[in-house]
């Protein structure tokens, strides 16, 4: 006898109320309901057997299965995929079983309070992710929802905020989301640190405008290739520091000894120029950079790094090379046809058997790199990288993918 399917059902706070006809017959026509004994709250007019979902999820899986031919509807709030039983129900009763009709989220629910989107923001349960964890998550996002728990208040995350001097943040907290109490609260994130809420209640995270990032504080760091957190940026999300995938096979191209002289074109924040001063302790580097702002960061992340070979030149390429010594090693990044003039300029002022790298986001910039320097060596070799980073979203992994970006690595023989 086949068995019985099974109805996972979302609703909200609000109960019946706000459910369709079809969906509350499915519930009121039940002869077992299952959910969190809160979320069997919200229907008391529903007759059926009470079945009360805790952490002994298989206990309850076999109790499902063991119903026969019982009309089951597992109740749970908001969309049953989202961060719910579904997924975990369809694994193990199978997916020609379950038949899930999902309700607004409280996390949509949230980021329509607080009229944002929530298509690139980071989201997460703190029930199931270390606060630590996805404090260092936040620091580097632009948008946050964050489920809170009875343990882990708004109040802790933002003091936690705080302690890591991420304070560039409008915070949110939405409580009781569907409900007749429902309360949204904005703030500071120091304001919200001195503020008790409701349980129930979901954070929403926006990241104040051209707020740049502050690194976190490692105890271990790399020689090269450390994470772009790790580096004062001048703004975030921007792609304005190279990134660690790229700068590591870089700085690996350019084969730096002890005691190498590198320029780097166009410091920026100096993520190259430090790396570059790690690899070459009793060497020096010039970083090379226009703007006096990135200037700044380029002392700032030199001192971070405690590396004191790091010389900023203030000015435009090449009219500041003059002075310079002959470099063993060149990094230039950019796009268009002044990249492929900095390149062969600077390829020209090489010392022998030095090496040249650029990194070049345009195809239309690869091509005339690659032609440049092709006319001054035989040595030229040509990479592209597409690089997905992964990132925990609730229990599954989301990749973002970073611009696509052209490496052309040349020797001078």
């Amino acid at each position: 006898m086949p068995k019985q399917s099974i109805s996972i059902i979302g609703i909200g706070d609000d109960g019946l109320e706000a459910v369709s006809n079809a969906v509350r017959q499915l519930i009121l026509g039940a002869d077992i309901l299952a959910g969190k004994e809160r979320t069997l709250a919200l229907v008391p007019e529903a007759p059926g057997k009470r079945l009360i979902v805790g952490s002994d999820l298989d206990a309850v899986v076999n109790e499902i299965d063991a119903a026969g031919d019982a009309k089951v509807a597992v109740l749970v709030n908001g969309d049953p995929l989202f961060y719910g039983l579904a997924r975990f129900l369809c694994e193990h009763l199978g997916n020609d079983r379950c038949d899930i009709i999902p309700h607004v989220s409280s996390m949509q629910l949230a980021f329509a309070r607080v009229k944002e989107n929530w298509d690139e923001a980071y989201l997460t349960n703190l029930a199931n992710h270390k606060l630590e964890t996805v404090i260092e998550k936040i620091r580097g996002a632009t948008k946050v929802g964050l489920f809170t728990t009875d343990e882990i208040s708004p109040a802790m995350v933002a003091k936690k905020l705080l302690a890591r001097k991420i304070d560039y943040f409008t915070v949110y907290v939405c409580e009781n989301l569907g409900a007749r109490n429902e309360r949204v609260t904005r703030g500071t994130v120091e304001e919200i640190a001195s503020q008790e809420f409701q349980l129930l209640n979901v954070m929403v995270l926006v990241r104040d405008v051209d707020i740049p990032d502050q690194p976190r504080k490692s105890k271990i760091r790399s020689k090269f290739g450390n994470a772009d957190e790790e580096f004062v940026q001048s703004t975030p999300k921007h792609g304005l520091l190279t990134p660690a995938e790229v700068r590591a096979v870089a700085l690996a191209q350019m084969a730096l000894r002890s005691e190498s002289v590198v320029w780097d074109v166009g410091a920026g924040s100096g993520s190259v120029s430090v790396e570059a001063a790690q690899l070459s302790p009793g060497g020096q580097v010039f970083a090379i950079e226009q703007d006096k702002e990135d200037e700044a960061l380029i002392r700032e992340n030199a001192d971070r790094f405690g590396v004191s070979n790091v010389t900023p030149v203030l000015g435009t390429a090449p009219e500041v090379w003059g002075d310079l010594p002959n470099p063993d090693a060149v990094f230039i990044e950019g796009s268009g046809k002044e990249i492929a003039r900095l390149a062969e300029l600077a390829f020209d002022r090489l010392n022998p058997g030095g090496r040249l790298v650029a990194v070049v986001v345009s195809v239309q910039g690869l091509d005339e790199v690659n032609k440049a320097l092709t006319q001054k060596t035989s040595q030229v070799q040509v990479w592209m990288f597409n690089i997905a980073r992964g990132k925990p979203q609730l229990e599954r992994i989301r990749f973002d993918a970073l611009n696509p970006t052209f490496l052309v690595a040349a020797v001078k023989g």
